[in-house]
């Protein structure tokens, strides 16, 4: 059966996801010899797979080390890509890669034309190994004199890899269940390896091989690449800014002005993507939980390891709102221009995710006890694939859990490659219908 390459993308990862919740089901993978129910290993195994971050149980009291390299392998290959990694393989075993795996690979990874591919195929996996790579050296000097050598690398390689992959899974459950990053947030140097790793991990993988190639030359980079930075860099220093707003009588109250910028930044950069709890999420204020769904919501950017909308749908949105105040009908950014086709694109995009979580949100109320505030975060985290949660996960039921597992999943994929994937070709007839106006707004 010839597939097409969002069903090769989708089925895919529906595959990786099955194999990851039949192996964290089996009673190797938890620390009691237990059987794991099958909910609740494939909720895990999909948490992982679309690196989310959201969990039922404690990472490291639950799975054993081998339950804890089945997440591991999982948002590593959810990370950089599972048709990444096959067409490393391929590379590796001198297989020739034809035009359909070609055109596969661009869909996955989003570039925006087939020459070229392979190589940046090669460049996302060696940039991706040596970002991870120095990151956990970074941490192992902090980790290996508390932890001791063995058990300091072995956390290193595993924080590093899922800061980098945004997945948001940690094993600070040594120092007690759901402890989470808590003890490390005054941690200055593993703080901000952690932001790092974040942060080049969300940017995106395009992104990341620009400047690679043209180094710190802001006018030689992609338009693609322009708008990232751009964005990226406007709502990280948002985030900053209103989080110390927010929360300076709250959580930041009695920190002193270093520790106040470096946990704003902290949460700044953490909540968009990566799903680390460094603090006590269900103790912020409303504020600052309508804040978090927002930059949820919003996500990383195109090509990354972060879900959401993207950076660059949002700054699409907002340049058209903006020119539509002003009736200027083209789009220009960096001096260049943009398609109709790009704006509608961004708005179908918008338009769906808000839908399903607004549905999600109503389903989980309805058989959960849960206030719509929880419900909706949870929502916004699962669909964005950003993690952070007010401390409903492990309390959700069946109905609520397999709900979060389809917003996880589609949230990694995107709702355009899913809906593209099961829906059927369609042909425009070869005549036009006439036109007619609405009123709008």
């Amino acid at each position: 059966m010839k597939l097409t390459h969002t069903q090769v993308i989708t089925f895919t990862y529906f595959a990786l996801i099955l194999f990851g919740g039949f192996f964290l089901c089996l009673p190797i993978a938890s620390r009691t010899g237990e059987w794991t129910p099958p909910l609740d290993a494939l909720f895990t195994a999909t948490s992982a797979a679309c690196v989310t971050g959201l969990v039922l149980y404690d990472t490291y009291a639950h799975w054993s080390v081998f339950g804890q390299m089945t997440l591991f392998i999982l948002f590593q290959i959810g990370g950089i890509g599972f048709m990444t990694v096959i067409t490393m393989f391929s590379i590796f075993l001198k297989r020739k890669i034809g035009l359909y795996e070609r055109q596969v690979l661009v869909h996955s990874t989003g570039l925006l034309k087939l020459g070229g591919v392979v190589r940046l195929i090669k460049s996302i996996v060696l940039l991706s190994l040596c970002i991870e790579l120095i990151g956990a050296v970074l941490l192992a000097l902090r980790f290996c004199p508390q932890m001791g050598v063995k058990s300091g690398i072995y956390n290193s390689i595993f924080h590093s890899v899922s800061a980098f992959c945004n997945s948001g899974f940690e094993l600070m459950g040594q120092y007690g269940q759901f402890s989470m990053l808590h003890g490390y947030i005054m941690d200055y140097p593993v703080c901000l390896t952690f932001i790092l790793l974040i942060v080049t991990g969300g940017i995106g993988f395009i992104v990341l091989d620009d400047i690679r190639i043209h180094k710190f030359k802001f006018e030689n980079y992609s338009l693609h690449t322009k708008i990232t930075l751009t964005v990226t860099g406007i709502l990280i220093l948002l985030g900053f800014v209103l989080i110390n707003i927010f929360e300076y009588d709250g959580l930041l109250a009695g920190l002193s002005v270093k520790d106040k910028i470096i946990v704003s930044l902290f949460h700044s950069i953490n909540s968009r993507t990566a799903g680390f709890n460094a603090i006590n999420t269900a103790g912020l204020k409303e504020a600052s939980v309508l804040l978090a769904m927002v930059f949820m919501f919003i996500g990383g950017s195109s090509g990354s390891t972060a879900g959401g909308i993207k950076t660059s749908t949002l700054a699409i949105l907002v340049m058209s709102a903006v020119n539509s105040t002003r009736r200027v009908n083209k789009m220009l950014v960096f001096k260049r221009k943009l398609s109709d086709k790009t704006v509608k694109y961004a708005s179908s995009i918008v338009t769906i995710y808000i839908s399903a979580i607004i549905t999600a949100a109503i389903i989980i109320c309805a058989f959960e006890p849960v206030s719509i505030r929880e419900a909706l975060f949870e929502c916004v985290s699962a669909l964005g694939t950003a993690g952070p949660s007010l401390g409903i996960t492990p309390a959700l039921g069946y109905t609520a859990k397999t709900v979060i597992i389809i917003l996880m999943f589609s949230g990694r994929l995107g709702w355009i490659t899913l809906l593209l994937a099961f829906a059927k070709k369609h042909i425009d007839p070869p005549f036009e219908r006439p036109g007619e106006k609405i009123l709008i707004g």
